[in-house]
Parts: structure tokens; C-alpha cells; sequence
């Protein structure tokens, strides 16, 4: 097998070669058809997050230890299973759930393993999908793609999952009134499909990137909001008079989050999902006179993905925004995320590297 390995924190990724693993009891061997690329495996692949203040959380206090396989959002075909896996499973095309937990603690035991205080994330702390192979440790984690394209597929495993539970967060707000979203990356694309999928009343994103703005009214978006231009404020104001309901910040920084609070109304709801790094500066009275609930959310549970999947196969969820390259690609593409020149979601396939 040929996968491309984070040996130092900073450094490009190594392609590397080695034989096919043995497997063990309910292991699955299967061979990637898509690899989704994330904003995480940015962070993965620099060490740490920003919590601002000039602090930083890093990965290694936390167990990660490299080298390590990048890569979560996965489309795989099983090709091999261990001793204790049904041999009927070879053949199958599937998203995998990379969220695995310990199996043990009280959030695993309630079906949250996303929650796990000692995770085994697949492309965190397990190897993951920048890879052609990959090792599965149970087949409950196979999630069924009925007959959508594997690209559109694989971000489904943490773009679109982190969405859905997100905008699950809201309730009925989202059939009341129009949901705000901070970032018009792959993320908040996501959202326009997924609220759209869910008969929402709209949605409206906010960026500083006209690009990434133009693409979500491309995608769906009712309006859009320049938040890096004069007027902005008063634009706002006409969109969302009495204020915004719902508010969810897929980018997660002090600029964003800023911008969230200001605009939310009375009695609204912020959920914030973006990890961009800093902290925030929220008037301490105002969350209490605006009666504002905010509100973390981290990916999502297996059961989530499987709802979201349901809709993915009918045909509810229109991913178009989706861009496809080569695994040996893989630098150049993370090179790109990080400069904020990706729009909608890259996808690395390893049958043309």
C-alpha cells in the first residue's frame, strides 16, 4: 500500500510504501476511492490550535503520535476482513465513520463516541484515508452510499456530518426563520445544502471572500453578506430587522465570533463549529439581556451520519461543490486550503496519483 505520512508536525506530508496489514478479529481492510480535505488535517498537520492569548492546544499533550496518516472523510471498497468479520462484507463500498471512541466511557456507552474524552479518530489518532488502504476496526463504522458518487460522498464524514448535527441543534428555528452562517467554505456550502434538504426557511452566508459568496448563492444561499466591506452593517439590518434567530459560525474566530454575537437577536441561538483558533471577547451582561444560547458542537454521532446519509441518497442534498485531485496532490491541495484558495470541497482519489 501507498499512503502519504506526517512524520514531523509542520512538515509536508512523506509518501511512504509498505505491505498490506494483517488483520485481526473485526478489522476491515479497504482500499480508498476518495479522500476528502479538511481544515483539520491542518491543524492536525501543524500541531495544534490556537485558543488565543498566544496559547495553543497541542496534539501531542494529547497522545497524537507521529508518523501518522492523514485524512477522514473516506469512501472505501472492503477487500480484506479479520477472523471475526463476515466475509460477505468484501465488495462492499461504504463512508466510514472515522469519530471512533474508547467504546467504554458513558459517551461512548450513549452512542456519542464523536464525545470521547480518550478518542481514536481515524486520521487523528489512528491512520486515515490519505491513503490506497486503510484499516477499519469494525464494520459498524461501514455507512451505506446507495448510489451517490464517491466524491460527493467522503466529505459527508465530517463537512457535511458537522453540519447536519449542528442544524440539528437548532430544532424547528430553521423552518421559522432564515439561519446566518459565518464561512463560505466547504463547510458552510454544506449548510446551504443541508437546511435546503430539511425544507429550512434559508439560509444567509456571511464571508469576506466575494469569491466563496458568489459560490454560495451558486449553491443556494438566499443572500449573501460582505462582511469585509463598508455597509455590511446596514445590509444586515435590512436582511434581518429585529435580528438573527440562528446563527452558526463555521469559522471560529475572534473576527467571526464577534460578528455573530452582534448580529444575533434577542432569544437567537449560536452554534459555533468552526476551530480557526483565538477567543473571544463577548460582553458578559449582553448573553444574559439578549437571553443568547450559545452553544459547541463537534462533528457528529454514527446515528447522525446515517440520517444524513438517508438524505444524501434521496437525492435531498445537492453536494456540487465538490473538486477533485490526484492523492499525489496532497501538499499542493493543503497548501491551497490554507491560503483560503479552495472554494466548496477538494477531494483526493488515489486511482489517478
Amino acid at each position: 500500500m501507498k499512503a502519504f505520512q506526517l512524520l514531523r508536525f509542520g512538515d509536508a506530508l512523506v509518501q511512504r510504501e509498505w505491505e498490506l496489514p494483517a488483520l485481526t478479529g473485526t478489522q476491515l481492510l479497504v482500499q480508498v476511492l476518495a479522500a476528502g480535505v479538511c481544515h483539520t488535517d491542518l491543524h492536525v498537520k501543524e500541531g495544534s490550535f490556537d485558543i488565543g492569548d498566544g496559547h495553543s492546544l497541542h496534539f501531542a499533550s494529547r497522545g497524537l503520535q507521529l508518523p501518522k496518516v492523514l485524512g477522514h472523510e473516506v469512501v472505501a471498497k472492503v477487500v480484506a476482513v479479520g477472523t471475526d468479520a463476515p466475509s460477505t462484507l468484501v465488495g462492499t463500498t461504504a463512508l466510514i465513520y472515522p469519530w471512533i471512541g474508547c467504546g467504554n466511557c458513558p459517551a461512548c456507552s450513549a452512542g456519542r463516541e464523536n464525545l470521547c474524552a480518550t478518542p481514536a479518530f481515524l486520521g487523528t489518532w489512528r491512520d486515515g484515508g490519505y491513503a490506497t488502504h486503510m484499516v477499519v476496526p469494525h464494520w459498524r463504522y461501514l455507512v451505506d452510499i446507495g448510489d451517490v458518487d464517491v466524491e460527493k460522498a467522503a466529505p459527508m464524514a465530517c463537512s457535511g456530518l458537522t453540519m447536519y448535527s449542528a442544524i440539528k441543534k437548532l430544532g424547528s428555528r430553521i423552518l421559522e426563520s432564515p439561519v446566518l452562517i459565518i464561512g463560505a467554505g466547504g463547510l458552510g456550502l454544506m449548510g446551504v445544502a443541508i437546511i435546503r434538504a430539511l425544507g429550512g426557511a434559508g439560509v444567509v452566508i456571511a464571508d469576506i471572500d466575494q469569491c466563496k459568496l458568489d459560490a454560495a448563492e451558486a449553491a443556494g444561499a438566499m443572500a449573501t453578506l460582505n462582511v469585509g466591506v463598508d455597509g455590511w452593517r446596514s445590509r444586515a439590518a435590512t436582511i434581518f430587522p429585529t435580528g438573527v434567530a440562528s446563527v452558526i459560525d463555521c469559522v471560529g474566530n475572534t473576527a467571526t465570533s464577534a460578528v455573530a454575537f452582534e448580529l444575533v437577536g434577542k432569544g437567537g441561538n449560536i452554534v459555533l463549529v468552526g476551530l480557526f483558533g483565538g477567543k473571544s471577547a463577548w460582553p458578559l451582561p449582553l448573553i444574559a439581556l439578549k437571553a443568547v444560547t450559545i452553544q459547541g458542537s463537534y462533528v457528529g454521532n454514527l446515528g447522525e451520519l446515517h440520517e444524513l446519509m438517508a438524505l444524501v441518497r434521496s437525492g435531498a442534498v445537492k453536494s456540487d461543490f465538490v473538486t477533485q485531485f490526484p492523492l499525489g496532490k496532497v501538499n499542493s491541495v493543503l497548501e491551497e486550503l490554507a491560503k483560503g484558495r479552495i472554494v466548496g470541497r477538494a477531494v483526493l482519489t488515489p486511482d489517478c496519483c
